[in-house]
């Protein structure tokens, strides 16, 4: 009996301590209450080596830099100028390029989850006639192969970013290739579109934005990109939401944790480092954006293996670190000498890694 009523207050004890994990998280209020902060001191953050991560930053055309520490803001920097021509700020937008991929994959869970389409659907069945090969090999493009980057269609195209029939051909069979293909994943947006009945920014705003306390828009550019565009902290919110698994605060956004596993896990065989629309650490392998070969590295080798990130051209940045509790964000122009996009990133986070108590 003694060792049963042990037992139980052990039971117990388990049960507060995970319910206090759990509620450790920090959700800022929304937009104009002041969101908590914290410092490097009661963090344990290496100060030194602070001048350092910023002469980096502003050197690099970086425009936002954002790091959240359970949800606080760690650090919140800015510089240079917006759009506009004034001093870039907490209330300036800026385009999240490519990372954008990443919110398209959240919304084409949560449509799954209400049973608005299933990553198993030919794709044929919300856009009809899409590409220019024969009725059964386009059917063989699934949802699922869009957010994979494994459609099998022809790469080799004169513009990536064309959406015509008469740009979308045949390559390989749906699955056995892996290219960064901007086009096949442009065409997720009339995919949400039909099976939602609304515009994508009407279906981003009503099912995440709103419920996160962020902002933004989607806007389709002149060369068939479809880019997403909000301030610094919108972009944090967002990072967040994916820290805690796609829950804000005690509101359910992303209900399917199986879809969110597979999300931010290995999605093929083909590149590892690669989910649906995320970014993968630690995976030792990689085919990165214009390349068709893997290279055996990480993504970011000095960055702890559980990052996934949300990537975009020049260097858009939204990194979820679960085991450090870490939102980090990016915002900027290209960097600097050539830099690409991938070696700023490793570059800062090479700083990072210093800094970052074990």
């Amino acid at each position: 009996m003694r060792l049963f009523i042990y037992l139980l207050f052990l039971l117990n004890v388990t049960n507060i301590n995970s319910q206090e994990k759990a509620s450790a998280t920090y959700f800022p209020p929304n937009e104009p209450a002041e969101w908590a902060t914290t410092n490097f001191e009661a963090e344990g953050w290496k100060t030194p080596l602070k001048d350092k991560l910023y002469h980096l930053l502003e050197q690099e055309n970086t425009r936002a830099f954002i790091v959240l520490k359970e949800g606080k803001i760690l650090i919140e920097e800015y510089w240079g100028k917006n759009f506009r021509g004034a001093d870039f700020d907490k209330h300036s937008y800026w385009y999240w390029a490519s990372a954008g991929k990443s919110l398209t994959a959240c919304l084409i869970g949560i449509a799954e989850q209400q049973g608005l389409l299933s990553l198993e659907d030919p794709t044929s069945q919300y856009l009809g006639s899409w590409t220019s090969m024969p009725q059964k090999r386009e059917d063989a493009i699934k949802i699922k192969h869009q957010l994979t980057m494994t459609t099998g269609l022809d790469y080799t195209v004169n513009n990536k970013n064309c959406t015509t029939a008469d740009c979308l051909k045949f390559k390989a069979m749906p699955g056995k290739q892996w290219y960064y293909h901007n086009a096949p994943y442009t065409l997720l947006r009339q995919v949400l579109e039909t099976a939602s009945g609304h515009n994508i920014n009407q279906y981003t705003q009503d099912n995440i934005i709103s419920k996160i306390g962020a902002d933004g828009f989607w806007k389709l550019t002149k060369n068939n990109n479809n880019l997403y565009l909000s301030t610094p902290r919108s972009a944090a919110r967002f990072g967040l939401l994916i820290l805690n698994r796609g829950i804000w605060d005690e509101q359910v956004i992303l209900k399917d944790k199986n879809y969110f596993e597979q999300m931010t896990s290995t999605s093929q065989s083909i590149n590892p480092s690669y989910g649906y629309l995320w970014w993968l650490n630690g995976k030792s392998e990689i085919i990165i954006p214009t390349m068709t070969n893997t290279i055996q590295q990480d993504l970011v080798p000095s960055a702890p293996q559980d990052m996934i990130s949300a990537l975009g051209k020049n260097g858009q940045i939204i990194d979820v670190v679960p085991s450090k509790h870490l939102v980090i964000v990016r915002m900027g122009e290209k960097p600097n000498d050539g830099m690409s996009a991938l070696i700023f990133h490793r570059k800062f986070w090479n700083i990072l890694h210093e800094m970052i108590p074990d």
